[in-house]
């Protein structure tokens, strides 16, 4: 039986001699009717560019076909040749036959038009549909990807939904017109891992009621195991090693492919938590960093007469400690208030209520204090491109009154070596580095004023997972060097694992379990803790589905005068606190 699509000796290149450009050479596979493929490697193997040259979008990219065949079983049984198709030829195909996932879809889906008007296109296009029969379609193609309120929704702008729901509403476009093939471009990697697991558990749900193929494109090979019958592994743009699912992730033969896999975050449910830097017992250090009773809330306002409404509860009484030598992680996913904490504790936002000491210095909920620092999430956004690694690192220096004099210069030169990276880094510009060189800048850049407390926003969730490994083993062995104090943020609690002592879990605002690693992950008492950890991805789950959830994070804004009732907390060890819940 002829497979659903057959790719043979596929080239891909750029520029203006694209044969000698070529980012992909030689890959070839099958795939079959209602069978899923993953295609794994890091930035830059060539995987995203495989999957667009499927339905040609490549030719749309600046890269152009070199070489090899690609041919698409069609419902009648026909072949069609993608190779020497016109292009009036691969719109009736693109969405009607193949659909296509993309990474981020915020950048996918146009700003200014309505969620309904983009989903309609796909059946006025390839169905003929219009008015209310394409406005029903449209609907049912919501509530087809369990998007509650789905008529209400089809008025929404994309900047009016999260981050999971738009990746919701760019599979329902995806699956708009029953496509025999769906492609999977990273569709995960920008959410969170709740959000992710959601994402997962839709996805593998739709192609058992539609049995459609998928091909999936990922970089963390760990993902693939709950959705995968094939694996493809790519390295510098060829296919290094392909087979059956278990056939790879238990007897994979290719280094790069072990290489891959043992750098996968394997959680263990606590079993592996670092046993070095936990706080001593008995010791009377004043913690590093102390948090009391922050509160942020950021007001709303109503048109007339600008009178104040409402509020939205960012952070509402937010409590914790964290001792030098020691890394307290912060989980939660997007807007639990995580990311928002740590902005305040640097003066980042200003705080509504409460006060934080760092060291023997105490500040209010309105300064900044020192010394603190900070390394966020993207390295391609925090590094000004146009100033050399020189100046970069200077900056805080510069920011503080400080010279930039000799004992400064060798101060980064020291640091450069100490963070892996050649002392001629100083000439160069962000450009010039991997996104792992950039995280090692700014980790660099944070450590040039010494500083006590480095507070890491997701500093390593937009990185490869080898990359993120090295990263963090760095992170480790800086902590050590330097006795620093770290304030981990972060939505993933297999990386939690590797780094933190202590973990606080927040939700909606508030911590809802705080204590030591071990107890938290091993033994979780909040029901939001406990949704965190069964959403991590790991390799030993072979074909075990999420648990599809549509429920959605309660609304954080309040009424003008509005305050939480006191928590209530249960002990359970002692260094171990959960919220108790109604």
């Amino acid at each position: 039986m002829s497979p659903l699509l057959s790719v043979s000796d596929l080239r891909v290149g750029f520029g203006r001699n694209p044969q000698a450009n070529e980012v992909v050479r030689g890959v070839s596979f099958d795939l079959a009717d209602g069978e899923t493929l993953a295609i794994v490697g890091e930035s830059g193997s060539g995987k995203s560019v495989t999957a667009l040259s499927i339905n040609r979008l490549i030719d749309f990219g600046g890269g152009r076909i070199t070489g090899g065949a690609m041919k698409l079983k069609r419902a009648d049984g026909s072949l069609f040749d993608l190779m020497t198709a016109t292009e009036p030829q691969l719109t009736g195909i693109r969405g009607a036959e193949i659909g296509m996932i993309f990474q981020e879809p915020m950048t996918s889906l146009n700003p200014v038009l309505t969620i309904g008007s983009q989903i309609e296109e796909s059946f006025r296009l390839h169905r003929g549909l219009t008015g209310r029969q394409a406005t029903a379609a449209a609907k049912d193609a919501l509530d087809r990807v369990r998007i509650p309120d789905a008529a209400r929704r089809l008025k929404y702008t994309p900047n009016q939904l999260s981050g999971g729901m738009l990746q919701r509403v760019m599979i329902a476009i995806a699956l708009a017109c029953n496509p025999r093939l769906l492609i999977a471009d990273e569709p995960t990697t920008a959410l969170d891992v709740t959000v992710q697991a959601q994402i997962m558990a839709l996805l593998a749900e739709l192609k058992r009621e539609t049995g459609m193929s998928m091909i999936f494109i990922t970089h963390d090979i760990g993902l693939v195991a709950g959705i995968a019958d094939k694996v493809m592994v790519m390295q510098n743009g060829q296919a290094v090693e392909q087979g059956e699912l278990n056939q790879i992730l238990d007897n994979a033969q290719h280094p790069y492919t072990q290489h891959l896999l043992q750098d996968v975050p394997h959680f263990t449910n606590g079993s592996t938590t670092r046993s070095d830097g936990r706080r001593d017992k008995g010791a009377s250090t004043e913690p590093a960093l102390k948090v009391d009773g922050l509160v942020v809330r950021f007001p709303l306002k109503s048109s007339f007469l600008s009178r104040a409404t409402g509020a939205v509860h960012a952070v509402d009484g937010v409590d914790f400690d964290l001792m030098p030598g020691e890394t307290l992680a912060i989980v939660g996913e997007s807007g639990s208030g995580k990311s928002t904490t740590a902005r305040a504790v640097l003066g980042l936002v200003r705080s509504t209520r409460g006060s934080f000491s760092v060291g023997a210095r105490k500040a209010s909920a309105e300064q900044s204090a020192l010394p603190v620092q900070m390394v966020f999430q993207n390295p391609y956004a925090s590094l000004n491109p146009r100033l050399s690694i020189e100046s970069i690192l200077a900056e805080p220096v510069i920011a503080t009154g400080g010279r930039v004099d000799a004992e400064a210069k060798a101060r980064m030169a020291s640091l450069l070596e100490r963070v892996g990276l050649p002392k001629n880094s100083l000439e160069r510009y962000p450009h010039e580095f991997s996104g792992g060189q950039r995280q090692r800048l700014c980790i660099a850049r944070a450590l040039m004023l010494n500083p006590s407390v480095v507070v890491l926003d997701e500093a390593v969730s937009a990185l490869d997972v080898s990359v993120q490994a090295k990263v963090l083993e760095l992170l480790v062995d800086l902590q050590r060097e330097f006795g620093l104090a770290y304030l981990f943020i972060s939505h993933d609690m297999a990386v939690v694992e590797r780094i933190a002592h202590r973990i606080a879990v927040i939700y909606a605002g508030q911590i809802v379990e705080i204590g030591d690693a071990t107890s938290v992950l091993s033994k979780p008492k909040h029901s939001y803790t406990k949704k965190l950890i069964a959403a991590v991805p790991t390799i030993d789950r072979r074909h075990e589905h999420f648990e599809l959830d549509t429920r959605q994070v309660p609304s954080l804004v309040r009424p003008q005068g509005f305050e939480p009732a006191p928590a209530r907390w249960e002990q359970f060890g002692r260094d171990h606190m959960a919220r108790a819940e109604a």
